[in-house]
C-alpha cells in the first residue's frame, strides 16, 4: 500500500489535527496566550482545564512543535488515559526521561504531556509533584484534565490553570464545511446544522460524527442522515411537541414522546434533546424558564434511575398547565 492509499485510510480526526496554533479552532484568547509563551520560551508547568474535544492536547502539541522544532520527537513524551500511569510508572518512566540528558537551547525544556490527568491516583500525583520540583530546571508538565479540581492542590499551585471552553455553533459549522469540500461530500445547511446539534460544543464529536455519517451514506450529509447514524431523536419531532404544548394539546404532544420512546430510544437522550430545544425554542422568557425548571426535575428523576413514560407524561401535563 503506497502513501497516497494509507492516507485515504486516516481518520478525519487525525488527518485534519492542526499542526500549527492557526488552525487550531475556538478559544481564541487562550491560543493567544500559547503563541505568546511560543516566542519567549521558558514555558510553566500547565494545567488545561475544559471539556472534551475543544482542543486541550492538541494545543500543548502545537507549543511543543513550535518551541522545540527539531528535536520535538525526542523531547516530548505523551502519556494518556490508556497508559497505566500509577504511582510506579511516576517512579520509573517519567522520572527516567526527566533525567535523561539532551542538548536543548537555553529557553527550551523536555516537555511531559499526561492526558485525563484527572483520572491519575492520588499516590501517583503525590509522586508527580516530587518529580515536578526535582526537575524543573530541564522538564515541564502539562497536564489536561476535564475537571481540575480533581488534580491535587499541590500541583495546582505549581502549574498554571487555563481553562478552555466548548467550541462555538458557528466555528464547528465553519470547519466541517471546509472538511466536506475538501473531501468533496453533499451537504445542506440541515445536514451541517445535525452535526452542529449533535456535537454539543465538541469539536471532535463533530468530525467523528461526519465521517461515519459519509461512510454509511455513500458521502451525503443530511440531517436524516446524521440522526441515523447518531441514534438521537429528530429535534423536528420535539420542536412538534413544543408546538402542541404550547396549543396546551396534551394528547398530540405526549403521543410523540411516546413515539419516541416506543422507538427505542433512550429516556436520557429523549429529555437532552427537550432540554436543548427549549433553550432555543422561541418561548416568552418567563414561560422558559417554567419550562426549564420542570425539565430538570424530569431529568433528575430519569437520572436516578426512574425513566418510564410516566415521568414524560407527568412533564408534558406540567408544561400544559403552564402555557395555558
Amino acid at each position: 500500500m503506497d502513501s497516497t492509499d494509507r492516507s485515504k485510510h486516516i481518520p478525519w480526526l487525525e488527518k485534519y489535527r492542526p499542526q500549527v496554533f492557526e488552525d487550531i479552532v475556538g478559544n481564541e484568547d487562550v491560543i493567544d496566550r500559547f503563541k505568546h509563551f511560543a516566542v519567549h520560551g521558558n514555558i510553566p508547568n500547565f494545567i488545561l482545564a475544559g471539556p472534551p474535544g475543544v482542543g486541550k492536547t492538541t494545543t500543548i502539541l502545537c507549543l511543543a512543535r513550535k518551541l522545540l522544532g527539531d528535536i520535538y520527537k525526542d523531547a516530548v513524551m505523551e502519556l494518556n488515559a490508556s497508559n497505566e500511569r500509577g504511582i510506579d510508572v511516576v517512579r520509573n518512566k517519567i522520572k527516567m526521561f526527566a533525567q535523561s540528558k539532551m542538548s536543548l537551547g537555553p529557553t527550551q525544556h523536555k516537555i511531559v504531556i499526561l492526558d485525563e490527568a484527572d483520572s491519575m491516583t492520588s499516590g501517583a500525583q503525590q509522586a508527580l509533584r516530587r518529580t515536578m520540583e526535582n526537575y524543573s530546571n530541564t522538564t515541564r508538565f502539562a497536564l489536561a484534565c476535564n475537571s481540575s479540581e480533581k488534580i491535587i492542590e499541590p500541583i495546582q499551585s505549581r502549574c498554571a490553570v487555563i481553562r478552555f471552553s466548548k467550541v462555538g455553533d458557528k466555528q464547528i459549522a465553519d470547519k466541517i464545511i471546509d472538511i466536506c469540500n475538501k473531501e468533496c461530500l453533499q451537504y445542506d445547511n440541515e445536514g451541517i446544522e445535525a452535526i452542529v446539534f449533535t456535537a454539543q460544543g465538541d469539536l471532535r464529536q463533530a468530525i467523528n460524527n461526519l465521517q461515519s455519517v459519509s461512510d454509511g451514506f455513500n458521502k451525503i450529509i443530511s440531517s436524516e442522515h446524521v440522526f441515523k447514524v447518531c441514534d438521537e431523536p429528530h429535534p423536528n419531532f420535539i420542536k412538534d411537541m413544543f408546538k402542541h404544548v404550547l396549543d396546551s394539546d396534551v394528547d398530540e404532544a405526549y403521543a410523540i414522546i411516546a413515539n419516541l420512546y416506543h422507538l427505542g430510544y433512550s429516556p436520557e437522550d429523549i429529555i437532552s434533546n427537550v432540554f436543548r430545544i427549549c433553550k432555543s425554542y422561541p418561548l416568552p422568557e418567563h414561560l422558559k424558564l417554567d419550562f426549564i425548571k420542570e425539565i430538570g426535575i424530569t431529568q433528575m428523576r430519569i437520572c436516578q434511575g426512574v425513566n418510564s413514560l410516566v415521568q414524560f407524561s407527568g412533564l408534558i401535563a406540567k408544561m400544559c398547565r403552564k402555557s395555558m
